[in-house]
């Protein structure tokens, strides 16, 4: 996983299909990144805020009890203990770093489940930046809580009514707005997906994590590396991270979509929001809505490098149900006193599922937990009260 191709392809996909009146915006960044990338005083200033303001490096935690339940050695990479709750604080503050450097004043984002935009509101604040955030109006109401974080901190949030209401939706009005403010806004994109240099830049900013996790692994496991690494997959920024750093070693990688949105599975290649990527599409050609009991992975389409990753056999992309989702939420609060978010319970409940099968009994498994559940505890409680819960 190291540099895309020429124009940001990473073999059949990537690139950057966008109007031409954000074609110099999108070189801009793709200079800006570069030349902050290779700056050692701007990755010091990173490495400072990330350790300083995020709380880096985060733990790897041993879950005894879930071990014990499941059969195999649990391990659980802590992104739950970042700064604002998730992930998306990596990625966010070296992009508002980029924002300042570029001499913009304004940065833009979309979210599904709020994480990322509240980590955008939170780097805004701290850096003195305005910020408007474009969340689907139906994540706005199984996501209030997010909703109101954003605002306190500062940003203005603005529900999108058009389309599934969703996160493909926010993005369309997201990359509206950067189209008319290019001037004075920076996009900040909360995955590894979009218009090059997006995808790349974000698993950059993201690769923190598995680079952690590699040197706390070996450290625990006297040197050798988990026998199967998994991350949740909407897309796919956690496990664009996470992967980066087993990618040179013998770990099997595994990425888990929903059931309803599974596009590395069940996708077809075509054009969306900047990117030739793996889409949920009909038979001409007509994106098809995701549907997942997780805001954050409700997304027809995924990542291009995880759609390279996946054509390469690298990588392998499996499902996980809702009902299965809610019955992992509850497992791994019951056994380790964790709130995951619904979006890494995904992982945890393939695993669930597939040990003695397509896990061997007594394999180490590392997964990423990309965010908490607080999030998501109002809404796990209706889906119980509503007979959703344990088979």
């Amino acid at each position: 996983m190291g540099l895309p191709a020429p124009g940001g392809r990473f073999g059949e996909y990537g690139g950057r299909f966008v109007p031409e009146s954000l074609v110099p915006a999108c070189m801009e960044l793709e200079e800006a990144f570069d030349d902050a990338w290779a700056d050692p005083a701007f990755r010091a200033e990173l490495g400072a805020v990330l350790r300083d303001y995020g709380g880096r490096p985060t733990p790897v935690t041993e879950c005894l009890r879930l071990s014990e339940e499941l059969g195999v050695r649990m391990l659980l990479k802590r992104e739950d203990l970042v700064h604002a709750g998730s992930h998306k604080l990596n990625n966010v503050v070296g992009q508002a770093l980029l924002t300042r450097r570029m001499g913009k004043r304004r940065l833009v984002a979309e979210t599904g489940a709020g994480q990322h935009g509240v980590a955008t509101a939170t780097a805004a604040a701290l850096f003195g930046l305005e910020c408007t955030v474009y969340m689907g109006e139906l994540d706005t109401e199984r996501q209030e809580l997010n909703v109101f974080r954003m605002e306190l901190l500062g940003a203005e949030v603005r529900p999108v009514r058009a389309g599934s209401r969703t996160l493909k939706d926010a993005v369309n009005e997201a990359l509206r707005d950067w189209v008319a403010t290019v001037d004075h806004t920076h996009y900040c994109l909360g995955s590894v997906m979009g218009p090059h240099p997006f995808p790349y830049m974000v698993r950059e900013l993201q690769r923190v994590v598995g680079d952690e996790a590699r040197e706390q692994c070996r450290a625990l496991l006297d040197g050798a590396d988990p026998d199967v690494v998994v991350a949740c997959v909407g897309g796919g920024s956690n496990a664009a991270g996470t992967f980066a750093g087993f990618a040179d070693t013998q770990a099997r990688l595994v990425g888990v979509e929903a059931a309803g949105g599974a596009a590395a599975t069940d996708g077809i290649p075509g054009v969306l929001h900047g990117m030739r990527s793996l889409l949920l599409q009909d038979e001409v050609g007509q994106i098809l809505e995701a549907e997942s009991i997780s805001a954050g992975l409700d997304y027809p389409g995924i990542g291009p490098e995880h759609a390279s990753l996946a054509a390469s056999g690298r990588a392998r992309y499996e499902k996980a149900t809702d009902e299965e989702v809610l019955d992992a939420f509850q497992l791994l609060a019951r056994t380790e006193g964790i709130l995951p978010a619904l979006e890494p319970a995904h992982a945890l409940a393939w695993i669930a599922r597939e040990v003695g099968r397509g896990v061997p009994r007594g394999s180490t498994v590392l997964v990423t937990l990309s965010g908490r559940g607080d999030k998501d505890v109002a809404q796990v409680r209706e889906l119980l009260a509503a007979g959703r819960g344990p088979r």
